[in-house]
């Protein structure tokens, strides 16, 4: 029997001459490119993700419906709303956990700011006692702050007994006057703490705090942000400012 030498050369190779080892080194080199691709697809997804979720808990857009708001805002003008300007907690809320201490009152902090007299905000419509809650997302105007007393008379806001001035108002956003329709606010209404009191600028077509069956005056957890910034239509583009009351604070 002769014993025929085997050639591990000719063994080790496939039919084109490449090294079975080279084929291999070149066949883990793809499925690392490939698995280095999906993994950048899927961190970008995840990173694209997480600043959809920032962007839409920090901003918000709006189309802005009806008349409520003219002559300053129209029908199908969109804006940014920024959700985060009126953040708020109960520093309270955690020693209210502790026994003894369950009736503490709330004790509201606000690390950026308060609402201002003149800010225009996104609201939610105040549910009726007892009623479940609306779904009607409102734009307005800020007038009345916690703690004020707001009444409509002879066509005008009064704020403590002190007319607001809005036609003189830095940006003159008034145009007609203000009637108190009936509602609660044709006496004279005390904000209530973590409260505030909005009206529209078209006083004569403005479903707000003078109509609603609900108390006038809508809780700042309702409060889904400020009138930022107007980008549509192109005329309109421009930040939504607070307008200055002369010789009134905010």
């Amino acid at each position: 029997m002769n014993y025929q030498p085997m050639d591990h050369h000719a063994q080790s190779s496939l039919a084109g001459g490449e090294p079975l080892w080279e084929a291999q080194e070149d066949a883990d080199v793809a499925r690392a490119a490939v698995g280095a691709t999906a993994r950048e697809l899927i961190e970008t997804a995840l990173f694209i993700l997480v600043i959809f979720f920032i962007f839409r808990g920090v901003l918000q857009n709006y189309r802005v419906q009806g008349q409520s708001m003219e002559p300053n805002l129209h029908t199908d003008q969109y804006l940014i709303v920024n959700k985060i300007v009126f953040f708020h907690f109960d520093a309270n809320a955690p020693l209210r956990l502790l026994p003894g201490l369950r009736s503490l009152p709330a004790d509201m902090l606000y690390p950026l700011r308060q609402p201002e007299r003149g800010d225009v905000v996104i609201v939610e419509e105040p549910p009726v006692d007892g009623g479940p809650q609306p779904e009607e997302i409102l734009i307005k105007r800020v007038i009345g702050l916690p703690g004020e007393t707001v009444q409509v008379k002879d066509g005008v806001v009064y704020i403590n007994g002190q007319e607001l001035k809005e036609r003189q108002a830095d940006g003159g956003y008034l145009v007609e006057e203000t009637h108190c329709n009936g509602g609660r606010l044709c006496e004279p209404y005390l904000v209530p703490a973590g409260h505030i009191v909005v009206l529209g600028d078209h006083r004569s077509n403005s479903l707000d705090s003078r109509s609603w069956n609900a108390e006038p005056g809508v809780a700042l957890d309702h409060v889904i942000g400020k009138a930022w910034l107007s980008y549509w239509p192109r005329p309109a583009w421009g930040v939504i400012a607070t307008p200055n009351y002369a010789g009134m604070s905010k």
